[in-house]
């Protein structure tokens, strides 16, 4: 299926486009400048969408950071996504929420957000394509496409050749996330993606907005790939 023909079927003012350049945030690796002063870098260096992830953190402390980051983006165009938590990103009056094969269930999430809401779904093979609630989706995240230290608990890694698979499968709009960064870029397009997921290859730097205008270069100019 083309990135042209892949549907859309929500109303939820969410498009493709916004899978671009996705920022994935790490508590750790944005504790050298502030969540939200490496948040606020990175957009201003031109991610299109951010998700509040921590794994380990209490609900009352998400809230309060998906809170700080609302009112960093506002009028920004970016959303917010919060990974996991439908209980957070409601209170938060965040933008959306990103759920694992494990987290809760994506119609409960939907009905919960209601139809304005960006609902993603992490999937890590073609089996998992078939149990799609497609109604109630806007987006996959596919992967991890390499091993990465960001998330312990990752799927075997599927390379290009299975993110090709998958994008090739998938019934929607798609972010490949795991080990990417700029110099993937062209490849991660070519196998069908509709963008790339970052996490350590923006908030691990010392300069997140330059490492974001970087890593959307590459995108937008669909460099050749060297470092696979």
């Amino acid at each position: 299926m083309s990135l042209e023909s892949r549907p859309c079927p929500l109303e939820s003012g969410f498009h493709p486009d916004q899978l671009a350049v996705y920022l994935v945030t790490d508590p750790h690796l944005c504790a050298a400048h502030g969540l939200v002063k490496t948040v606020e870098a990175a957009v201003r260096g031109g991610v299109t969408l951010v998700q509040l992830r921590d794994k380990h953190a209490d609900d009352a402390t998400l809230i309060d950071q998906a809170r700080q980051l609302k009112a960093a983006l506002a009028g920004s165009g970016v959303p917010l996504i919060i990974n996991d938590r439908v209980a957070v990103a409601q209170a938060a009056g965040a933008d959306g929420v990103h759920l694992g094969q494990g987290d809760s269930e994506v119609a409960e999430a939907r009905r919960l957000l209601g139809p304005g809401a960006i609902i993603g779904l992490s999937v890590q093979n073609p089996a998992q394509l078939a149990t799609l609630d497609v109604e109630a989706l806007d987006y996959l995240g596919l992967g991890p496409v390499f091993a990465t230290a960001t998330k312990g608990d990752h799927a075997e890694p599927l390379g290009f050749g299975g993110l090709a698979t998958l994008t090739a499968a998938s019934p929607l709009p798609s972010v490949a996330i795991g080990g990417l960064k700029a110099a993937h870029a062209a490849a991660t397009r070519a196998a069908g993606a509709n963008g790339l997921a970052v996490v350590s290859a923006i908030c691990g730097q010392s300069d997140p907005e330059t490492a974001s205008q970087t890593i959307v270069a590459a995108w937008r100019l669909r460099t050749p790939e060297t470092d696979a």
